[in-house]
């Protein structure tokens, strides 16, 4: 959500560049705003040459594209941009006949089975599919957001699920995620790996999977009974209004309208609230209005708590949280039975709260790391009470003992921890010094752990997590500079002052994409 203060800024301070340099103002807009613009391209500009080797589609597509296209991509071929963009295409032209929420009943000859985020685990699906069998007319599929980013193989899951449902369109359902959007994408790899695979066709791709994601379904309702989302509901989610939405205007939920409210958006910068309140009337076009953004801002990104009320998502910085009572009310009034949502991986790959009205199902095993956590997914058979199937990936660490597997997770969480230490390790060694009243270089393990606590505000159990990142004596007074041992930030400039670089080291996640935006080719290089 902190990109989105960055670009509402934009479009507000562009305005005197606009009035003087009217050209640089429209590449402005052309290449951060590509949304605004009307983009046809003919697919069969992009010819397939002879020498290709790859899975060859024909449209229309039938169920052997489907078994052509796995099997490809079982022997790490690419489908060639000829094909990509085909799919695209006809996938956005099925989509724009669906309507925002779609129906869908199981039957004593229909099976439908929910699945949670992928992420780009190709082999979660090509599991699941193997466990649970391809798409069909009486095998059904719920997919719930969040194909693409962080994992490898986001484009090829595209590919699947895409052609999957330009065969079976009745029986193949696609919820958006809060990754389908082109700006999570810059930040969480999907864009990066689009270009370094296409390289002479990414961006187009990128172009037009952007409207693609515009046109999903924000959720399914089963048997009238119930609602799967993405993310969640808030206090004022209205099923009736969302179905009226019209949904391709949302290209990015990371570009609120001008007005958004703050429960909303709860990482707004000061000169994002200027804007908002200002009047400004440079308003991008084609933006949802201020109501529509929240209301599916809320089913995106939104979590279930175990606390009574709806308040800010502090956590992701957008939607909210929601309590049972919030659940309780939501499905009284739309006479609903159960929410099924995913967005947050699960240890087992699914959580069930709420008196058992929410469940969270979760897709992409080893998410964090091998054997971090298992994948599940959820069917549905006609008349029978809902089954959880789960299953996580082999892989090197399918036979290694509990114990060594929770060592790796551990491992793993500290070096994390370490980043953050030297982000901020400045403000770590003056605050250190004021509590070093001998100079000695050693305070208690006491002080170190308010100080840590203090200075990096989190409220984690840092006497504990002290023999894992600093040398104690036998008296148990802490070194407490030998938590910067063995860390440092990589490729430090010398001449640029130390402070400068821990700023922009702790905001490196945020500097990356907006780099990118700058660097279409990701070259890295100033220019």
């Amino acid at each position: 959500m902190q990109l989105s203060s960055i670009f509402s800024f934009v479009l507000k301070n562009y305005t005197p560049i606009y009035k003087e340099n009217r050209v640089l103002a429209d590449q402005l807009i052309e290449n951060n705003f590509r949304e605004f613009q009307d983009r046809q391209y003919n697919v069969e500009m992009v010819q397939v040459p002879q020498s290709y080797s790859g899975p060859r589609l024909k449209f229309p597509f039938t169920f052997s594209d489907i078994d052509v296209l796995i099997r490809a991509y079982k022997n790490q071929q690419v489908l060639h941009a000829h094909y990509v963009l085909e799919v695209l295409f006809e996938t956005k032209k099925a989509l724009k006949k669906m309507p925002n929420l779609t129906y869908t009943n199981s039957s004593p000859f229909k099976d439908i089975t929910i699945c949670g985020d992928l992420h780009g685990h190709l082999d979660d699906l090509l599991l699941v599919f193997h466990k649970n069998g391809l798409p069909s007319e009486t095998n059904s599929y719920v997919f719930n957001g969040d194909f693409v980013d962080r994992g490898k193989n986001s484009i090829e899951i595209l590919m699947i699920l895409f052609v999957s449902f330009l065969v079976y369109p009745n029986n193949m359902h696609l919820n958006r995620g809060n990754h389908e959007d082109f700006m999570m994408n810059i930040r969480y790899g999907f864009s990066k790996e689009v270009l370094h695979k296409y390289k002479v066709h990414g961006r187009k791709i990128l172009e037009v999977l952007e409207e693609v994601y515009s046109w999903l379904p924000v959720g399914t309702i089963i048997d009238k009974q119930i609602l799967v989302v993405h993310g969640g509901i808030s206090e004022s989610t209205d099923l009736n209004l969302l179905n009226r939405i019209q949904r391709s205007k949302l290209k990015s939920v990371l570009m609120p309208p001008l007005g958004a409210s703050r429960n909303r958006l709860n990482n707004l910068t000061d000169s994002e609230e200027e804007a908002t309140t200002s009047g400004s009337t440079i308003t991008p076009p084609d933006l949802l209005p201020r109501q529509e953004w929240e209301q599916i801002i809320d089913l995106l990104w939104s979590d279930p708590k175990g606390k009574n009320g709806c308040y800010p998502n502090t956590s992701r910085g957008g939607g909210c949280y929601f309590g049972p009572d919030v659940t309780a009310k939501f499905l009284s009034k739309y006479h609903l039975k159960m929410i099924i949502r995913s967005h947050e991986c699960k240890p087992d790959g699914y959580d069930i709260c709420h008196d058992g009205k929410v469940i969270t199902v979760f897709s992409a095993s080893n998410y964090y790391e091998d054997s971090s956590n298992r994948g599940a997914y959820i069917k549905l058979a006609y008349g029978m009470m809902l089954r959880v199937f789960q299953y996580r990936v082999a892989g090197a660490s399918c036979l290694i003992h509990l114990s060594q597997r929770i060592h790796t997770l551990e491992r793993n969480a500290i070096r994390i921890l370490k980043a953050k230490i030297i982000s901020r390790r400045s403000d770590l060694i003056s605050a250190f010094y004021l509590r070093d009243y001998s100079k000695s270089g050693k305070i208690s393990v006491a002080q170190w752990a308010f100080t840590m606590e203090n200075t990096l505000g989190l409220n984690l159990p840092w006497r504990a997590l002290s023999p894992h990142l600093v040398n104690i004596d036998s008296d148990g007074n802490v070194d407490y500079m030998s938590c910067f041992e063995d860390v440092q930030i990589e490729n430090s400039p010398e001449k640029m002052k130390t402070p400068l670089i821990e700023t922009m080291y702790r905001y490196r996640s945020d500097l990356k994409p907006i780099f990118n935006l700058i660097h279409c080719d990701h070259s890295a290089q100033r220019r």
